[in-house]
């Protein structure tokens, strides 16, 4: 059995307006937000980061391209070392 917690915090009003968003849509896209950012920092995995925004991995892939953010995790760099090998 996995421990699961609430997290909860308060906003004002406003931030909906800013964001055109209704508290309904709020939640899921700031879920969303926090696991695209969180894998483009490469912090976590594909599948984390969908499990994170309550998408599967397949969805969180094209979410990717929402927030224009590859959906490979590989640099310059290790391209370059997978290629030479």
């Amino acid at each position: 059995m996995s421990d699961t917690y609430k997290v909860s915090f308060t906003v004002t009003r406003d931030i909906f307006s800013a964001l055109r968003q209704d508290p309904e849509h709020f939640v899921p896209e700031l879920r969303m937000a926090a696991a695209v950012k969180w894998y483009e920092l490469g912090m976590i995995s594909q599948a984390k980061a969908a499990e994170i925004a309550g998408i599967t991995r397949s969805e969180f892939i094209t979410e990717l391209a929402r927030f224009k953010v590859t959906p490979f995790q590989y640099g310059p760099v290790e391209i370059s070392q997978e290629v030479e090998g």
